[in-house]
């Protein structure tokens, strides 16, 4: 399995003094910088966008992720990545039929049981071309439907949460997606909700390498022991 990474959502962070929260992250050595980008129709809530991406990227060398909790997201791939974001992350939901109970506007969680290949790999060959990985989103009630794209993808985030909100609870029945991903996929497996110190063992012990968390980062008053914690895990 891949090392262990870290990343930092800034979802939980101070952003009236961001530039410091930035440097908290690259000081605690986190890998990567985590944007939960979210538009208040693909989930229950409107967070932040390109400006905060721009903002940042002359900051810090980390690594930036746009997770694009959003409608259409291919109407802005290029824009993020114009905005310095190296990571790409879009969501499955928004490639496939979605079940009854979320098909219309305020139904959430947007669940599929299949995607569009071909839509997929279309906006997953354009990311790429642009220079930036692609990882594909998985919400907690979608199962491992990635198909014929799972060979072009740089990494696969897991949702441990229903997306939306940030200190959320851990959603056990999301491992077993990641052990069946894992006896495939070499890449990255991403774990997104809900990770703390009781709960990233078990997401490790299933697969995952890239521990995303913003509460259990941001809300610690020793944030250098919240990485080396996760990181010893591997």
């Amino acid at each position: 399995m891949p090392d262990i990474k870290v990343a930092a959502s800034i979802l939980c962070a101070d952003f009236t003094r961001l530039g410091d929260e930035i440097k908290k992250c690259e000081d605690a050595g986190v890998d990567m910088i985590h944007v939960d980008v979210m538009d208040g129709h693909f989930v229950p809530n409107i967070s932040i966008g390109q400006v905060i991406v721009e903002a940042i990227r002359p900051i810090t060398k980390l690594p930036i992720e746009t997770h694009l909790m959003i409608e259409n997201p291919w109407t802005y791939i290029d824009e993020f990545i114009d905005c310095g974001a190296d990571v790409i992350s879009i969501h499955a939901e928004c490639y496939g039929q979605r079940r009854e109970g979320c098909q219309n506007y305020g139904e959430f969680p947007k669940e599929v049981d299949s995607i569009n290949i071909q839509q997929a790999h279309q906006d997953i060959k354009r990311i790429k071309s642009k220079g930036a990985a692609a990882v594909m989103v998985l919400n907690p009630g979608t199962p491992a439907c990635l198909g014929g794209v799972e060979g072009d993808l740089d990494g696969i985030l897991i949702m441990s949460v229903n997306p939306g909100f940030a200190k959320q609870k851990f959603m056990p029945s999301v491992l077993s997606k990641i052990v069946e991903l894992r006896q495939s996929f070499k890449g990255d497996i991403a774990i997104d909700g809900g990770v703390n110190e009781h709960t990233a063992p078990e997401a490790v012990k299933a697969g995952a390498n890239v521990l995303a968390n913003a509460s259990y980062f941001f809300g610690s008053e020793k944030p250098r022991d919240v990485v080396k914690y996760l990181k010893s895990l591997g």
